[in-house]
């Protein structure tokens, strides 16, 4: 996976895992991929980043109960680096797109949102630490 300081918007930048087992997605993919599981604290929760050699390259989360509940299925979701979030949306929207998830910040991580495309893939948006930087200090 392309490190924070190397993403370019445009570029697929990210991916994370919703899964209804953390602990066996985690085993499976240490298992055959040699990732090393990092926990690390977020929006009151949990997610695990998923690392080869120290880099990451990717991380998975547990779905909540009423997700599962609701037959919701353990999925990746990929994303897409933009320069401004908000704007990725607006966009997105009329171009006939759907938003499903709201911009919101994931404690001390990225600015993130998923939206559906015109045939309905679900697609994350995740803002470029130096825009969201500039517009924390401008």
């Amino acid at each position: 996976m392309i490190q924070q300081n190397d993403m370019q918007a445009g570029r697929f930048c990210w991916i994370d895992l919703a899964t209804s087992n953390a602990p066996g997605a985690t085993a499976f993919y240490r298992d055959v991929f040699g990732w090393t599981p990092r926990e690390q604290a977020a929006n009151g929760g949990s997610f695990t980043r998923l690392q080869l050699a120290d880099r990451d390259v990717g991380s998975l989360y547990q779905l909540s109960r009423a997700q599962v509940e609701q037959g919701a299925p353990s999925h990746w979701t990929p994303y897409v680096g933009v320069d401004d979030i908000d704007d990725a949306v607006r966009r997105a929207v009329a171009a006939g797109g759907k938003l499903l998830v709201r911009p919101f910040m994931v404690d001390g991580v990225a600015r993130i949102a998923l939206i559906a495309d015109v045939t309905g893939a679900h697609l994350g948006l995740w803002e470029l630490p130096a825009a969201e930087t500039e517009k924390r200090d401008g």
